[in-house]
């Protein structure tokens, strides 16, 4: 079974040429840092509002290519409710830049814990992982993926989901999530600002609903990181004012890097 793109076409382009080229720039206007990250948090919206945001994250793996050969891919569900974490039986996933196999052998070792469970239906419209894949594809070349869509769970079972996936340096963990909805430009740059202190304090049990759609694959990573005495920085705070929208109503976009 394969996962066929549910956004080409409106969340980026459909087109190959038009999304590398699109994608090529967005990483060449971003720093690409002096170290690899094991873990990102990137942002999942259209392209055009935050993906400037999301290769701040990406630009950094450019020196991992051909290193990295499997991305565990946790984002929050926007379709459908349920408790747990849900995988799918897909082998692959297809963006228009080609398929990324699936690595089953990982999706069997988390299927083990109570709280995954085979669920389609969360993953078959769900942006929140496919916008990220064309980036991967930009960024490492051959690689596999691990896609799980959190729904109801605990920082605990997200914890460890993350931990039984954490691998050495041929793994890379990708959590997907956007800041502040909706909010004017000064108030989303206010709440966005603490939520980023949060985030770098890994106070995981202080992200409120409204800080971050994906706070609960975000807290899984804090937790982890307290736990393993990580630390993980803020490398781009902008909101969809500063890249393609009008300043009055707008969405939070950070990326954050764990070295």
């Amino acid at each position: 079974m394969n996962r066929l793109p549910a956004v080409a076409g409106t969340f980026y382009p459909a087109n190959p040429k038009q999304l590398h080229v699109m994608i090529e720039r967005y990483l060449n206007d971003a720093d690409t840092g002096e170290k690899v990250p094991k873990a990102i948090i990137a942002p999942h919206a259209g392209y055009i509002y935050s993906g400037p945001v999301a290769a701040s994250a990406y630009a950094r793996l450019k020196k991992a290519h051909g290193l990295i050969t499997r991305v565990v891919l946790i984002g929050p569900s926007h379709h459908v409710a349920f408790r747990g974490m849900a995988v799918s039986r897909a082998e692959s996933f297809t963006t228009p830049l080609g398929s990324i196999p699936v690595d089953l052998a990982a999706v069997g070792t988390i299927l083990c814990l109570p709280f995954v469970e085979y669920i389609e239906q969360a993953h078959a419209y769900e942006h929140s992982l496919e916008v990220h894949l064309p980036f991967l594809q930009e960024t490492l070349g051959n690689f596999k993926i691990v896609p799980i869509v959190a729904g109801d769970a605990s920082a605990e079972q997200v914890g460890q989901v993350i931990n039984a996936l954490w691998g050495g340096d041929e793994t890379l963990i990708v959590i997907s999530s956007d800041l502040s909805h909706y909010h004017d430009y000064v108030t989303a740059q206010r709440l966005d600002k603490a939520t980023s202190a949060v985030i770098e304090q890994l106070h995981y049990e202080k992200l409120g609903v409204e800080s971050a759609c994906g706070r609960v694959p975000v807290s899984g990573l804090l937790k982890v990181a307290q736990e393993k005495s990580l630390t993980i920085k803020t490398i781009d705070l902008r909101n969809s004012g500063d890249t393609a929208g009008d300043k009055s109503r707008v969405v939070g976009y950070g990326a954050y890097v764990i070295e």
